[in-house]
C-alpha cells in the first residue's frame, strides 16, 4: 500500500496524538517520567495534543503519514532558530502539562532542562518526536516521514538534530545520516539519551 506524507492539520490532532502516545508508551524516557502504565496511557495523548496544537502547528512542523487515509505515524519538527517555546505558548500549554504529569511534573521538567542545556546553538531543523503506531511498524511510514523533512533539509542546506531515547534507535537514525555527538544522562537514575546531528547532503 502507498504511504502518503502531508502536513498535519488541526483536525488531525486527536488521531496524531493517539498514535504518538501508543508509539511512546514503552519509551524509556517516558517510562521514567511516568512509571505507572495507566498514568502514561492517560497523560501522553494530552501531552502530544497540547504540544502539537499550541507549538508545532504554528511552525508548520507537524507531518503525518497514512495508508488508506488512516494516520499511522507522525513527526514534530521545529524549524531553524525556533525550537524554544514562546512565553505565550508556555502559558497555553502549562495547564495541560500539569494535568498530564501531576506529581511527576518535576521529573518531566528535568528532562526538558537537560535537553535545553545540551541543545546545539547552530541553526538546524529539530526532530523532537517521530513515532508510528505499533500495529503498522515496519510498513515504511517512519522512513517516509524521515525522508520528507530530510529532503527539505538538504534542499535548504540545513542540518538536523534529534535526541535518541533507545539504544536501538541510534543505528536506525544513523541510516539517515545522523551521527552521535554526545549523551545525556538523566538524574536520579534516569535513562540515557543520545544526541545526534546530521549535516546536509
Amino acid at each position: 500500500m502507498t504511504v502518503g506524507v502531508r502536513p498535519a492539520r488541526k483536525a488531525d490532532v486527536r488521531r496524531l496524538s493517539a498514535v504518538l502516545a501508543r508509539a511512546f508508551h514503552d519509551d524509556p524516557v517516558m517510562t521514567w517520567m511516568l512509571p505507572d502504565a495507566a498514568d502514561r496511557a492517560r497523560a501522553l495523548p494530552r501531552m502530544f495534543a497540547t504540544m502539537t496544537r499550541w507549538h508545532f502547528l504554528a511552525r508548520a512542523g507537524a507531518e503525518v503519514a497514512s495508508r488508506d487515509d488512516v494516520i499511522g505515524g507522525a513527526t514534530l519538527w521545529d524549524p531553524p532558530g525556533r525550537w524554544q517555546s514562546t512565553p505565550l505558548e508556555e502559558w497555553l500549554m502549562t495547564p495541560s502539562f500539569i494535568w498530564a504529569f501531576r506529581s511527576r511534573l518535576a521529573a518531566s521538567q528535568k528532562v526538558v532542562d537537560a535537553a535545553k542545556e545540551t541543545h546545539p546553538e547552530e541553526p538546524h531543523w529539530y526532530l523532537m518526536v517521530i513515532g508510528t503506531d505499533p500495529p503498522v511498524r515496519g510498513a515504511g511510514l517512519g522512513q517516509a516521514l524521515m525522508r520528507s523533512r530530510l529532503d527539505r533539509c538538504d534542499a535548504e542546506a540545513a542540518p538536523a538534530y534529534l535526541e535518541a531515547t533507545k539504544p536501538d534507535l541510534v543505528p536506525y537514525y544513523s541510516r539517515f545520516g545522523f551521527d552521535v555527538t554526545g549523551e545525556i544522562n538523566l538524574p536520579d537514575g534516569g535513562p540515557p539519551m543520545w544526541l545526534m546531528w546530521r549535516a546536509p547532503r
